[in-house]
């Protein structure tokens, strides 16, 4: 350290950690300290629902870092402490225990959390929701010993735990309200593909339909539905989404609208005061509004971007939106930010489960999805980021290559 700045990253997270190491490949050469409430050093979270949770990989394999990237790279983390203020005009936060720590510039990298189901029986014992490396564990144990799973909630975490159940050999029920699996992004025609694809490996699916209540003595015994229907199950998993963690932010009077406002450089409306990750509603210059995105990649990059900006540099976040996800032997990239009044062409066969869908907008491609197809990504990335209106049907055509649409 040659300098007195310091930047203080709150969230030891994928994006926490990326921070750290954007702000240091900028030539920030002042102190860095990085604070997490969890005892882990900052791990990726995508392997906690499929082979973590299979234990088909070691939780040491999910670290961001090797054990020695920190003391090498001059980076105070600090697991196992709270962030319990943050004071943007007196430049400092305050950890628990009552240490105050002055800050230069900041970084908010807190993620998200769980959204709780409400409803009677929620606190029965059996009931878990899947976020951090310890849920992982513990719901690994539970599904190996369960009679029967109810996964309540089909979108990304619940469709990958229904599916890694599964493959464990558990009897697997999935609920949902909407009439398939995934359906807020993939709508109707996609999200049959996955409805298909969970009914044919054994999961029995309740779609279009809600709990009403959870029953048991003390541990989960039954769901009940909101059409009347009892499903046995001792063990529950909840996959309801998840709400940006934005506490502190709120306290220190930041702009928060669906996680903390920030612009397209990633800063909040308190200078020097950054976010990046689950946490941050980011203005995104492809689309000319705000994204909120809660994937491994965006908080991977924004976490190097915030990092690198709070350290001195002025780069533009502009990344287009990018997840994956494997479910079964489904493997899929998706590129982009469609909405759910778009228009979908498809290449190749969806009965299949071996195609390419275009998400279009009048012709102008707001999204694509790779499922079994592989090496295409970046033709995807290409097209999706001209944002030139295209003929829909050559979007479908295999004869035109996907180099000529990019």
């Amino acid at each position: 350290m040659t300098t007195d700045r310091t930047l203080v990253i709150i969230g030891a997270s994928v994006a926490g950690a990326k921070a750290a190491e954007g702000a240091r490949a900028e030539g920030f050469d002042g102190r860095v300290v990085l604070v997490g409430d969890e005892h882990e050093p900052p791990y990726e979270r995508p392997p906690l629902s499929k082979a973590v949770l299979r234990g088909e990989a070691a939780p040491e394999t999910t670290r961001v870092h090797d054990e020695s990237f920190y003391a090498t790279h001059d980076i105070e983390l600090r697991t196992g402490r709270t962030v319990e203020a943050l004071d943007p005009d007196a430049r400092h936060v305050l950890l628990d225990g009552g240490e105050h720590v002055p800050f230069t510039t900041a970084v908010v990298a807190t993620g998200a959390k769980p959204r709780h189901l409400d409803v009677p029986g929620s606190d029965l014992a059996g009931i878990h929701y899947l976020r951090s490396i310890g849920d992982s564990g513990r719901l690994g144990e539970a599904i190996r010993t369960a009679r029967r799973v109810a996964v309540i909630g089909a979108g990304w975490i619940g469709s990958e735990v229904a599916a890694s159940a599964r493959q464990m050999g558990a009897d697997v029920v999935l609920i949902d309200p909407a009439p398939a699996p995934l359906h807020r992004v993939l709508g109707d025609q996609i999200g049959e593909v996955f409805r298909r694809l969970h009914a044919d490996n054994g999961v029995q699916l309740r779609l279009r339909t809600g709990v009403a209540e959870l029953l048991g003595t003390d541990t989960v015994e039954q769901v009940v539905l909101s059409d009347g229907d009892v499903h046995p199950a001792d063990l529950v998993v909840i996959g309801v989404g998840v709400t940006p963690r934005v506490d502190l932010a709120v306290a220190a009077g930041l702009k928060v609208d669906n996680g903390i406002v920030v612009d397209e450089q990633l800063c909040s409306s308190a200078p020097g005061v950054y976010a990046a990750g689950d946490v941050a509603s980011a203005w995104h210059p492809h689309y000319g509004h705000h994204l909120r995105v809660e994937h491994w990649a965006n908080a991977l990059n924004q976490g190097l971007t915030a990092g690198a900006n709070a350290a001195g540099g002025t780069t533009p976040y502009s990344r287009l939106p990018y997840f994956f996800s494997d479910q079964y032997d489904l493997g899929m990239e998706y590129v982009g930010y469609s909405d759910p009044t778009d228009t979908v062409a498809v290449r190749g066969s969806l009965a299949d489960r071996q195609f390419i869908a275009f998400w279009h907008r009048d012709g102008v491609v707001t999204a694509a999805m790779n499922v079994n197809v592989w090496d295409v990504v970046e033709d995807l990335k290409a097209i999706v980021a001209a944002g030139r209106v295209r003929e829909p049907g050559r979007l479908a055509d295999p004869t035109v290559t996907l180099a000529e649409l990019a």
